[in-house]
């Protein structure tokens, strides 16, 4: 545990500046059907409407545009799941510089065909066999390029706490203080980054996580007191979520910030993504949902409670939310 996190209140404030007009001001949104459902005001943060689809770029940007000149020229490296990946991309794309992203082989063609729709170079890899970060740094030594990580970098971490400002200052305009603000995890950059702003903003709100099953290793983490990694044979649909073991930079600030973290089910997502398409009328995919899922399912009670909820992403697979749709998952 580290006595003083890389990222404090000023960075993420920083960060907020170099978004100005850049990144999208989502607005935070009321649900009377959901707030009856679970017996308290509830507001929703969807990331979903995002630039390239998800909260990820913002912590791309804000990165990418503290590059030098020499390094915009020599370009970047990043590797990612897909959400990550299209807001490298995008960034680079803003701020001049060329990318390349390395993708699991299995990552939604509809994040594929986006990241390269924003003008990054792929290269895909298998998840289960090869390792991301070791191809990335070849990659980088090779071609002299800098090395984006998706969430265990304090700049990265710092644009993803926006997010958290926007949340307590669209709170307050409302005239509301919240009890709880709820995020998906997954290396631990945006609930890093949240918990970072939420805290520094308003101390009392506590900050929670959700996690897929059997990719919960920051909950894990936090009951053991150290970081412990996942079950190499776990498997879920979840896909921007499927870290192996929380980053340090991002364990150091959430094993002081985070009030809590449960894990949901592929099963219990499902049933939040249809919940929020047939009620909500909004287009989740299974990793920006988890935080909905572990409210719906109860296992965060928010009961006469205010709180607000991180929808993180809309990137999710045609056919894949089709089987959702239909019942199949």
């Amino acid at each position: 545990m580290s006595a003083s996190p890389s990222v404090n209140l000023a960075d993420v404030q920083a960060a907020a500046a170099r978004l100005q007009g850049l990144a999208v001001h989502t607005p935070l949104i009321e649900s009377p059907a959901l707030n009856e459902r679970l017996g308290g005001r509830v507001f929703l943060k969807p990331e979903t409407l995002q630039r390239a689809g998800a909260f990820k770029f913002r912590g791309a940007y804000n990165r990418l545009s503290q590059l030098s000149e020499d390094e915009r020229k020599r370009g970047v490296v990043a590797f990612s799941s897909g959400n990550h990946a299209q807001g490298v991309a995008l960034a680079a794309r803003l701020v001049g510089c060329p990318a390349l992203i390395v993708m699991p082989s299995d990552a939604p063609a509809v994040k594929v065909e986006a990241t390269r729709g924003y003008g990054a170079e792929i290269r895909l890899y298998d998840r289960f066999t090869e390792d991301r970060i070791a191809i990335a740094q070849e990659i980088a030594d090779q071609r002299g390029c800098v090395v984006v990580p998706s969430y265990d970098d304090p700049r990265i971490i710092a644009g993803q706490g926006t997010v958290g400002l926007e949340i307590v200052d669209q709170a307050r305009a409302l005239g509301v203080e919240l009890d709880r603000v709820l995020s998906p995890v997954g290396g631990g950059g945006l609930v890093a980054g949240v918990s970072t702003a939420v805290k520094g903003l308003s101390p009392a709100t506590q900050v929670w996580g959700a996690e897929p099953a059997g990719f919960d290793e920051t909950r894990r983490s936090l009951e053991s007191g150290q970081r412990e990694t996942i079950d190499p044979d776990a498997r879920s649909f979840c896909d921007a979520l499927l870290t192996p073991v929380p980053g340090e930079l991002t364990w150091a600030i959430n094993s002081q910030t985070l009030s809590g973290i449960v894990a949901v089910t592929d099963a219990e997502v499902a049933e939040a993504m249809r919940y929020a398409f047939a009620t909500l009328k909004l287009v989740v995919e299974p990793g920006g949902c988890v935080a909905l899922t572990a409210a719906l399912t109860g296992k965060i009670d928010l009961k006469g409670r205010t709180a607000a909820i991180i929808l993180s992403g809309g990137n999710v697979d045609p056919d894949v939310f089709t089987q959702v749709l239909r019942g199949e998952i």
